[in-house]
């Protein structure tokens, strides 16, 4: 039988990866279009800066995890 909460996490963890995926190649392909490719990699920059809290939290989280799953 398939463990189905290391599927459904394995799912969730893929969805938000791909969805932050293409709205970070979107907005530089826009950017890139309208203001030119300086301002794409300023605007890439910005969004790498932006999304750090985010890889911070995340990393956090999976430490977390796994002290206490160490401990048990």
């Amino acid at each position: 039988m398939r463990d189905l909460r290391k599927y459904a996490q394995q799912t969730t963890v893929r969805l938000v990866i791909g969805g932050l995926l293409i709205i970070v190649i979107v907005a530089e392909i826009l950017i890139a279009v309208f203001y030119g490719r300086e301002a794409a990699l300023g605007g890439a920059v910005c969004i790498l800066i932006s999304l750090s809290p985010l890889f911070l939290t995340w990393l956090f989280l999976l430490m977390l995890e796994w002290i206490v799953k160490s401990r048990q």
